[in-house]
């Protein structure tokens, strides 16, 4: 299981990354692998406001329906639209290709509150 050391994790299994004021957001590998095929993917649109815990969207796999849950606060402002005739990116690069929104947070200390990479593999065992 691929767990990157520069990211911020959830119980949920969603990451974020930081890069500069806005923060990037998709499922982990562990996520994408329990998922099984992904086979659609349902997103936020640009503007939403999304609170920290809250439904940020759905995964669909050949397995079940998993919802996505924001990892911080804020609102977004990039969606990867490429994910709705390719879902299978989140399959193939749950942390490159297959990111799912970027966010503006509300507040930017809450990725602090975040797991790290050693908190969430201990979630994981």
């Amino acid at each position: 299981m691929n767990v990157p050391e520069d990211l911020r994790y959830t119980a949920d299994h969603e990451w974020a990354r930081s890069e500069g004021d806005r923060v990037r957001v998709g499922i982990t590998d562990f996520a994408q692998d329990a998922l099984g095929d992904v086979v659609f993917v349902e997103l936020p649109e640009a503007g939403t406001t999304l609170e920290k815990g809250g439904p940020l969207g759905e995964v669909e796999s050949t397995k079940s329906v998993s919802q996505v849950y924001s990892p911080i606060s804020g609102t977004v402002v990039e969606v990867n639209s490429e994910l709705a005739n390719a879902p299978e990116r989140l399959n193939q690069e749950p942390y490159g290709g297959g990111w799912l929104v970027v966010i503006e947070p509300a507040d930017p200390g809450e990725l602090d509150g975040l797991l790290d990479a050693a908190g969430y593999r201990a979630t994981t065992e």
